[in-house]
């Protein structure tokens, strides 16, 4: 504890230094706003968009529970500003009024580990216990994989939503929270999942790779590169984008690709802008939604990404193509208890050949196989479209507790 907390402080950044001072600052305004104002819920995403359970969760909560006050943090220059300002309370994300219902709220929500004024204070204040409020973690996906960061020594979440049984049981048995703190509501988001597509287009939707772009890594030690166009992430990628069999294939059939890689490779993007082409449309945040595009395809490929469960969640196909899959694992998420090739909701392929041909196979398939459809059924054990209901009940249920 006492070595992660010094290797904290060394990242401790300007900015983080000036949050200590709004911090100190909002002490005595947020205990005045705490005792002349009805018990509130602070709500948020990532800093710059609202689209994810967050979101889901506040726009629930103001139509269907006007009588509850609740607040969305949003940076106000972001795209989805407007629309959450449409719905009701905003403040701007990361302000001084933001540090103020921090402090004060009654329960503070958000999808993101680090949806706080400033993750780095915000953390030693929870972390480290200097701060006694309730926090839940509506997460960004389902948990597949082993994810240390959110380990109870590491977050402190006073409530931390599942959505499946085996993910429960998995977060429950491993992540060391005490009892009654992991709780299987499902995913807000979950609740609009609605397959809304048009038989055209195929979503391509990698993950990220921490020794690619994250800085603090020792990207040699992985694979060694000096832009990110040496990457073998670029490579594989452009090469499957550029494909001259793949290009007849979506040609003939009257079929689209989207490439959307993840947020973290977002700064990348521009280096696949010339493949675009009247097949191949390469999609930058903050111009499409996540959640969007993920209803309207009928076709997913990705590698690692739990937006294969979303997808999966709407009955639709998914083609896992890990071409790296050793390095991954070894380098970037470690296994849990979810095995692609035993648990997964289709098939994986590493070589390129193979994924295109697949492709070609189900070009005009729109429907899961049996055994992935199976699969599916008894996976996702929560179906009712009532996610959000469920969830504010526990935090109902939380806010009362002492």
């Amino acid at each position: 504890m006492e070595k992660n907390f010094l290797q904290r402080l060394q990242k401790i950044k300007i900015n983080d230094i000036l949050h200590i001072f709004l911090f100190i600052l909002a002490i005595i305004p947020s205990l005045i706003y705490k005792i002349t104002h009805k018990p509130f819920w602070l709500i948020c995403d990532y800093k710059d968009e609202a689209r994810d359970n967050g979101y889901y969760f506040y726009k629930y909560m103001c139509e269907n529970h006007k009588e509850k006050p609740v607040w969305y943090a949003i940076n106000k220059k972001s795209p989805d500003y407007k629309k959450v300002k449409h719905l009701g309370k905003v403040v701007r994300y990361g302000s001084f009024f933001h540090w103020i219902l921090y402090l004060s709220a009654s329960i503070n929500i958000s999808s993101q580990k680090g949806g706080k004024p400033n993750a780095a204070i915000c953390y030693f204040l929870e972390v480290y216990e200097l701060l006694k409020n309730k926090r839940v973690f509506l997460q960004h996906g389902i948990i597949k994989d082993d994810l240390p960061y959110v380990y109870y020594k590491n977050a402190k979440f006073s409530l931390f939503t599942t959505s499946t049984k085996k993910e429960y049981e998995y977060v429950n048995k491993n992540f060391g929270y005490p009892s009654g703190v992991i709780r299987q509501l499902g995913l807000c988001r979950f609740d609009d999942l609605v397959n809304t597509s048009d038989n055209q287009t195929i979503l391509i939707m990698p993950t990220w790779r921490q020794w690619i772009s994250n800085s603090d890594y020792k990207t040699k030690d992985v694979e060694d590169f000096k832009s990110f166009k040496e990457t073998q992430y670029f490579k594989t990628w452009t090469s499957l984008l550029s494909s001259k069999e793949l290009y007849v294939i979506l040609r003939k059939n009257n079929k689209k690709i989207i490439f959307y890689p993840h947020r973290n490779m977002q700064v990348f993007i521009d280096d696949f802008k010339y493949l675009e082409n009247d097949v191949i449309n390469i999609a930058s945040f903050p111009t499409y939604d996540v959640h969007k595009l993920l209803k309207e395809a009928y076709l997913l490929i990705t590698d690692y990404s739990s937006v294969a469960m979303d997808f999966c969640y709407m009955n639709k196909p998914v083609i896992y193509y890990q071409f790296d899959h050793e390095k991954f694992r070894k380098h970037h998420m470690k296994k849990s208890y979810f095995s692609y090739i035993n648990d997964g909701f289709g098939k994986v392929i590493k070589e390129e050949k193979e994924l295109i041909k697949e492709i070609s196979n189900n070009i005009n398939v729109f429907t899961l196989e049996d055994r992935y459809q199976k699969r599916v059924n008894d996976f996702f054990d929560l179906r009712d479209n009532k996610n959000n209901e469920r969830t504010y009940y526990a935090v109902k249920e939380l806010e009362r507790k002492k």
